[in-house]
């Protein structure tokens, strides 16, 4: 998971402004610049604007224009794939853990079956 794409997507995910924004857009479904920023306190619409840019290149959001407004909304794309990323690297911690709990009940009950037929 080293391609461009995967990259953008989770270096614009690193910053928590962009991760709060994304989960305002998700919350309301498509809001303006100005909408945004009026929900953060001490972000200015310019610095929204560029944590927009990039969430957007990143593909993680799109803009849609009218007339002098810009609307943005969540794509799922990206965000699909980073989930898929993430869900495949527990998933194969959670199968290594599963296998060596697997082992350590079948060493524990050989174990005891040793010790119960030594005690017969």
């Amino acid at each position: 998971m080293s391609d461009p794409t995967s990259n953008a997507t989770f270096s614009a995910l690193a910053d928590p402004t962009r991760r709060a924004i994304l989960g305002l857009v998700g919350e309301h479904g498509e809001l303006t610049v100005g909408e945004i920023a009026a929900r953060f306190d001490g972000v200015g619409r310019t610095a929204v604007s560029s944590h927009l840019r990039i969430l957007r290149l990143a593909g993680l959001i799109t803009e849609r224009r009218d007339g002098r407004y810009r609307h943005y909304s969540l794509t799922s794309t990206p965000a699909d794939t980073v989930v898929a990323f993430l869900a495949s690297v527990y998933q194969n911690s959670l199968d290594q853990l599963s296998a060596a709990l697997t082992e350590a009940v079948e060493a524990a009950g050989s174990a005891a079956q040793r010790d119960d037929e030594l005690s017969a």
